[in-house]
């Protein structure tokens, strides 16, 4: 790889030393901001968010906003999205065009078209495709230095790796998207159920856009169960108005 992050698209990383310069280029490009180029330093011995004087939301696309107990995606969460490649997408498009680096691991099939159509800026998009055993490793290394880090296990975690992976996220005030249905303590999981197409005609047009209903779950402020309807691709205006349907606890 010539240049970490090159302009015709995302960069892929295929070793530590693609880690360590792709690193390089977000704290050069980042010199002078208040986001990752803090991230990119040394954490403190108290390692708070606070410390690291960074906005503690990263912003998401108004028809998202529905989908969280935060008004944004929070620094130091653990999200799991589940079931849509393209809410994923979604949720990182509205970060990448307010400046913010992202890296996804372990998600070879991932199109840059589609993800420039979500709105991510592929300058600052770095890929890990195939990191095999050592995604772990990867991961961990990209989130000293990037906003958002989506997380593709080959198989579930255990609970030990999941737990660092997550403490590393708060110390550094990076967003973790895990993209498995098995990924202990998740903050906030998103799944998406149903799902309808609208497009085509009796033999003939495109699909267009569609409505996926997604289920959203988690801890704390995000405990309590619901599903809601988005309308994906966002461009395509929302979703018809409804109540989200909340899931009753047994207690």
């Amino acid at each position: 790889m010539s240049t970490p992050a090159p302009s015709s698209g995302g960069a892929r990383i295929c070793d530590a030393a693609d880690v360590a310069r792709a690193l390089s280029v977000v704290r050069e490009q980042s010199a002078g901001r208040a986001t990752t180029a803090s991230m990119a330093r040394p954490v403190d011995t108290a390692g708070a968010l606070d410390a690291l004087k960074l906005d503690p939301m990263l912003p998401v696309h108004d028809g998202l906003r529905e989908l969280l107990p935060w008004p944004g995606l929070r620094r130091g969460s653990v999200v799991s999205v589940l079931g849509s490649a393209s809410l994923l997408l979604a949720m990182l498009g509205a970060a990448s065009a307010q400046g913010s680096w992202c890296a996804v691991v372990g998600m070879p099939e991932l199109g840059m078209v589609a993800a420039a159509e979500a709105g991510v800026v592929l300058d600052r998009l770095a890929l890990v495709p195939h990191p095999g055993p050592l995604w772990a490793e990867a991961a961990s290394a990209l989130i000293d230095g990037f906003d958002v880090v989506v997380a593709r296990p080959p198989t579930p975690p255990s609970d030990r790796v999941a737990a660092a992976l997550a403490a590393r996220a708060r110390q550094r005030g990076c967003v973790l998207l895990s993209v498995t249905d098995r990924w202990p303590s998740a903050d906030l999981t998103l799944e998406v159920g149903d799902r309808q197409w609208y497009g085509l005609g009796q033999g003939y047009g495109r699909l267009r856009y569609a409505d996926l209903t997604v289920n959203s779950r988690g801890r704390g402020a995000a405990g309590r169960q619901r599903d809601t309807v988005i309308r994906l691709p966002l461009s395509a205006g929302p979703a018809p108005t409804t109540s989200p349907i909340r899931h009753l606890r047994a207690v």
